[in-house]
């Protein structure tokens, strides 16, 4: 996956038949990169991006938040735990739950979007 993540797979290595970088898959998540060009994300990508960053930024608004917070962290903070040591499911604090509602909607968009690819590419067998 690494070498397809660089631009290092050449034509058809990962895909059968008309190979890998045929204009079905080319944009499901970014454009194919190239040894001089960057990744280019899709909008589908960057909505996920952008909703994880505003989650992000409105954590680190908090008192005491942690620079180097997972989203593990994260939603442990907001979520807090019960007596048990579960996390709890939801918060009281309303714009993290919008937050979290937004960016979990984001990944579900991503998640149809790649789907097809994930098996017939062979990222997962």
């Amino acid at each position: 996956m690494w070498r397809y993540l660089s631009g290092k797979v050449e034509r058809g290595v990962l895909g059968g038949g008309g190979g890998l970088f045929e204009a079905d898959c080319r944009d499901v998540i970014y454009n194919v990169p190239t040894a001089t060009s960057p990744l280019q994300f899709s909008a589908t990508a960057q909505m996920v991006f952008d909703a994880g960053r505003e989650l992000w930024r409105y954590y680190h608004a908090q008192s005491g938040a942690n620079v180097d917070a997972s989203l593990y962290d994260i939603r442990e903070h907001f979520q807090g735990r019960a007596a048990g040591g579960r996390m709890n499911n939801k918060s009281a604090d309303e714009q993290y739950n919008k937050l979290i509602a937004s960016l979990r909607d984001a990944l579900r968009l991503l998640a149809k979007k790649i789907e097809g690819g994930v098996y017939r590419y062979g990222f997962l067998r």
